[in-house]
């Protein structure tokens, strides 16, 4: 299992890096952080009234083939660096992370 996911209640705990405004919007790969590795996410969004994440969170869903209320933001709602939540089983969403 890597570092930026782990299994949590009724689903899977994601920490990502969200770059607003970014060129190249969409999944960019992973970005080493302080507390460990984050998958970094890039969204043509400002970081205003929560456009920035929601965009983050559909854009992992369409990622992930999944609906875009799947994923939500549980923590660092005005950081860049954030953690998602996504629902689901964790068996079935770990192997297409590791895919990202």
């Amino acid at each position: 299992m890597s570092s930026f996911w782990r299994p949590a209640a009724g689903g899977v705990s994601v920490a990502v890096k969200v770059q607003p405004k970014s060129r190249r919007p969409g999944v960019q790969g992973r970005a080493p952080a302080v507390e460990g590795e984050r998958l970094r996410i890039g969204v043509t969004e400002a970081a205003e009234d929560g456009r920035a994440n929601r965009a983050a969170c559909a854009t992992l869903a369409r990622a992930l083939e999944l609906p875009a209320s799947a994923v939500a933001v549980v923590a660092g709602m005005t950081s860049r660096e954030k953690t998602l939540r996504i629902a689901g089983d964790p068996a079935a969403i770990g192997p297409r992370l590791e895919a990202l």
